[in-house]
């Protein structure tokens, strides 16, 4: 069957860059790399397709070869072989994967998310994520809560190290101590996991009785978390070591908190500015007063100018939320919607047609240019 384009076979241009080559051949090759496709004959041939492209493409001189002759440039038969030398074949898809992601044996665990280099080793424990709803008023004050998280904690009775008191840790028999056993698929060698010590890479003679070896336990702990005041939905806080536990000694993971803040009754947040939209009579309005407005602390006087229109907005510096990053407050901005009487009295009706009647249009500049406006509409 006649061989694919390389530059196909990597999915890439002619024109592509040594760095864009890279990034193609090793995007491919995890995906079809056997480890993570046991069985699979197709992603075998697939992943040393692969390895024989870019041995090719990512030199220089065999690119160039390639370019001007095609496959030609590489059969034997015309006396070609690899870079013009003949008889000379390709490297095993291996080594060129090795080679290129930069690893050792206990490398595939970490590409294919299996844990460290030398499994034999202390590890980290994993980091968790907590999601914490908080009222409105507790994000802009900051806090103190509680939390009962249930996670992996060292084990008590091993003190993390998964074996009895006396009980000796060894390599473990089947690997060595390697962590890994090395099993052949015709031309190729593959890296898999210890089945024995699960890849510890070693093994203890008396397992903790109270963990089974693992060293760790689930258990529902109790932590503190400190909220500092300004914090918004979506603010993530880290709380250091609070974590999983790691295992062989290894140090905890990380505990990430989630805030979400619930909404306000009176209050919506832009940034650090807060809005607040208070209801005036027409009378307030026209006249003019002062009134008492929410803001985070206390009531606080706004003086209501006469004339105000619906839709003005008065601002009280400072009285927003408090910058979580220590850069002051925000400011409270009060939007006033002007409110129109309903369910009105025979009284109060007689009254106001008595004050239409004395208006002459120049108490409602506004309305008389929108509609002078509107007349030239139709002229």
């Amino acid at each position: 069957m006649a061989k694919r384009d390389y530059y196909e076979v990597l999915g890439v241009e002619r024109t592509v860059s040594a760095e864009e080559l890279k990034k193609a051949y090793r995007k491919l090759a995890v995906k079809h790399h056997p480890d993570k496709n046991p069985g699979d004959k197709g992603a075998e041939e697939k992943f040393k397709e692969l390895g024989e492209a870019y041995e090719v493409l990512n030199d220089p001189q065999q690119r160039a070869a390639y370019d001007q002759f095609g496959h030609a440039a590489f059969d034997r038969r015309a006396g070609g072989g690899r870079g013009g030398r003949p008889g000379a074949g390709f490297h095993d898809p291996f080594d060129i994967f090795r080679e290129v992601f930069g690893g050792g044996a206990g490398m595939f665990g970490d590409i294919f998310g299996g844990g460290n280099a030398d499994p034999s080793q202390a590890q980290r424990g994993q980091d968790l994520r907590y999601d914490l709803e908080l009222t409105f008023e507790e994000a802009a004050r900051g806090c103190e809560k509680e939390v009962a998280i249930t996670k992996a904690d060292e084990c008590e009775a091993c003190e993390g190290k998964g074996a009895e008191k006396g009980s000796a840790v060894r390599n473990c028999p089947t690997c060595g101590g390697r962590g890994q056993v090395i099993s052949s698929r015709g031309i190729f060698s593959i890296a898999q996991t210890c089945p024995h010590c699960q890849g510890a890479g070693r093994v203890v003679e008396r397992p903790c009785k109270i963990c089974r070896g693992t060293g760790r336990m689930e258990r529902t702990s109790k932590i503190t978390l400190r909220i500092p005041a300004g914090v918004d939905t979506g603010s993530r806080l880290r709380s250091v070591g609070n974590g999983e536990a790691g295992c062989r000694g290894g140090r905890g993971g990380d505990l990430y908190v989630v805030l979400h803040v619930h909404p306000h009754e009176f209050f919506q947040r832009d940034g650090d500015d807060l809005l607040c939209e208070i209801p005036v009579g027409f009378v307030q309005a026209a006249l003019g007063t002062e009134i008492e407005v929410p803001t985070l602390d206390a009531n606080a006087p706004l003086k209501i100018p006469a004339g105000t229109q619906p839709g003005t907005v008065f601002r009280l510096k400072g009285k927003g939320m408090k910058n979580p990053q220590g850069y002051g407050f925000g400011d409270l901005h009060i939007r006033i919607s002007v409110e129109v009487p309903t369910h009105l009295s025979g009284a109060q009706r007689a009254k106001l047609e008595e004050f239409a009647a004395l208006c002459n249009g120049k108490e409602s500049p506004l309305s008389q240019s929108f509609f002078e406006k509107a007349k030239r509409l139709f002229q």
